[in-house]
């Protein structure tokens, strides 16, 4: 599994349910159509925005993907149809299901975890906290049980539907993903790629799509 991930929670504007679709793909940083479909696309670095927080995952590059089927041309998303170009064609990076994501955040002693130092920093209801590992079970019967890691919602359960905002990292990785499935209508969500190294030595990045109708590659950095 996973090394242990840093998670920061700060308060932030956004709509509950799978990230909120723009109007049209040129409202993305980076924006590109392949055959009937179009695709919008914005760098996160390391953030998982949700309603009112964004969780930091420290060996995660984030890219926030949107997919715009044409009229009447439904389209199935499969996030293996994307990859992640670092510094040309020197590393390809592939993104991790939900599940694995959301057990590496939900369960970090699952590998040597970083060294870590906790801070907050704030006032009032305003603050951030940095590096605090959550408590996880270690041994049959540990009070903490890890149940399955929560999935990644359905292309039914969109934007604009009213669900609980999720209180934890694995919880807001399944729910903000970007989802699985046949889709006649815009979606857009969050897809997880692991990446151990500096953010610093990225000079260029390449989020490549690819279907049945061709590929295309969108510049995000």
């Amino acid at each position: 599994m996973r090394a242990a991930l840093s998670l920061a929670l700060l308060s932030v504007t956004f709509l509950p349910g799978q990230t909120t679709v723009k109007d049209k793909p040129e409202d993305y940083p980076s924006h590109a159509t392949a055959g009937p479909t179009s695709i919008g696309a914005e760098y996160l670095v390391h953030s998982i925005p949700t309603h009112s927080q964004t969780f930091l995952a420290r060996d995660y590059l984030v890219v926030e993907v949107a997919v715009f089927p044409a009229r009447n041309q439904p389209v199935e998303i499969n996030i293996n149809s994307f990859t992640l170009r670092l510094n040309g064609k020197k590393e390809i990076l592939y993104p991790d299901t939900p599940g694995t994501v959301a057990a590496s955040l939900k369960y970090p002693d699952w590998e040597q975890p970083h060294p870590h130092t906790e801070v907050q920093a704030g006032a009032g209801n305003d603050s951030v906290i940095l590096g605090r590992p959550p408590a996880v079970g270690r041994f049959p019967g540990d009070p903490n049980p890890r149940p399955a890691p929560p999935k990644s919602p359905s292309p039914g359960e969109s934007a604009g539907i009213d669900r609980n905002e999720p209180q934890t990292p694995d919880e807001a990785v399944a729910q903000y993903s970007l989802p699985d499935g046949r889709i006649e209508k815009p979606v857009s969500g969050y897809l997880y790629f692991h990446f151990r190294g500096k953010t610093k030595s990225i000079k260029s990045l390449e989020l490549v799509y690819e279907d049945q109708a061709g590929s295309v590659t969108l510049k995000l950095l």
